[in-house]
């Protein structure tokens, strides 16, 4: 699904350098923050641009009765596995993806030269894979054969799938989870609920705030870099995403009744986008999306997205623009790097919401 097609006419939004902006080294946050919610807040006005320099934990002073707050559920695989091929010994790195049927996974192998259909990848004594099927950009296709419980194999051999610009490694693997996490099969964190600790979203609760959960389990389509110069021809990867009959009623009423959905995370907005611009509704289904949302397209599922800092000409970078616009997130971004705040996974956040409101 593409949504945000345009005439040529209109600002370049089809072209990749218009989500571009320089960022030192020294800002990308390398581990995460001793105290989940200490983090920083960038709160801006999503129309007009007006900012707020905050502290995570305040964010509670953003949100008002009545708001439903949604988050993705999803939780991390220790995914990214490391073996040998056994008939070379060659090393051979493995990043699951997504699980296509029972024990039939989707990844990203590395090197993808060395492996050829029917390659076996030995990663201890009690599990190996078989090359089944290989596709472009790394993917292949893979067959799983252990003795036991695959999830209990995984858990003792594989590490936590983290970004490529984190060198640092990570001491606590809880701490690229949510607290909230219950729903395995990420092959990367939902980070904006990273900021979130189980006292604040309590405290967030007694203010009469809904919290609801949905799924979407980030993989390719979230995390996959654009290297088309026109966006509109990037490819989006599908990821699944699921939303309850609960959870579904329950935001189809504070939509009736006018009351504000704030979206934790580009993964929340892009599964209640996909969902509610398919059916003109909240609809509690299990399915795949590749919506790959950019301006000037309106988003029209959510009132207020919390999100963090994201990597320059992604897709994610693209998204938010789309909710707001991109001259007010290139100004946000600036004005983020000149007080120096922390970018990507572990870094710092920001709140896209109408001020007039609080």
């Amino acid at each position: 699904m593409r949504l945000g097609c345009f005439p040529n006419d209109i600002m370049n939004y089809e072209d990749i350098n218009t989500y571009d902006y320089d960022l030192d080294e020294s800002l990308i946050a390398q581990t995460p923050i001793k105290d989940r919610d200490h983090s920083r807040l960038l709160v801006v006005d999503k129309t007009n641009g007006k900012m707020v320099d905050e502290t995570f934990y305040n964010i509670i002073n953003y949100l008002k009765e009545g708001d439903t707050l949604v988050l993705n559920d999803t939780k991390v695989l220790p995914s990214r596995i490391y073996g040998h091929k056994v008939d070379t010994n060659a090393k051979i790195e493995v990043l699951l993806l997504n699980e296509i049927e029972s024990d039939n996974w989707e990844c990203l192998v590395r090197p993808q030269k060395r492996v050829h259909i029917g390659t076996t990848i030995k990663f201890n004594d009690n599990l190996s894979c078989a090359v089944t099927e290989i596709l472009k950009d790394g993917i292949t296709h893979v067959k799983f054969n252990y003795n036991g419980i695959f999830l209990e194999e995984l858990e003792k051999i594989g590490t936590m799938p983290l970004p490529p610009y984190i060198h640092e490694a990570l001491k606590d693997q809880s701490r690229y989870q949510t607290v909230y996490a219950k729903n395995i099969g990420s092959a990367a964190a939902p980070t904006a609920g990273l900021h979130f600790t189980k006292e604040l979203l309590e405290k967030i609760k007694e203010k009469n705030i809904d919290i609801l959960y949905v799924t979407l389990n980030v993989g390719l389509g979230t995390f996959r870099p654009v290297s088309e110069n026109n966006i509109t021809k990037h490819d989006m990867h599908s990821e699944l995403y699921c939303i309850s009959k609960e959870v579904a009623d329950k935001l189809n009423k504070a939509k009736s009744e006018g009351r504000r959905i704030i979206g934790v995370g580009t993964t929340s907005l892009r599964t209640l986008e996909a969902n509610y611009s398919k059916y003109n509704m909240f609809k509690a289904t299990s399915e795949k999306t590749n919506i790959f949302i950019y301006p000037p397209y309106k988003i029209k599922s959510i009132d207020g997205l919390i999100t963090n800092f994201h990597l320059p000409k992604s897709t994610l970078v693209m998204l938010v623009s789309a909710f707001s616009s991109i001259d007010i997130i290139k100004k946000a971004y600036a004005h983020a790097i000149e007080e120096r705040y922390k970018f990507f996974s572990f870094g710092d956040a920001m709140f896209l919401t109408d001020l007039k409101e609080k």
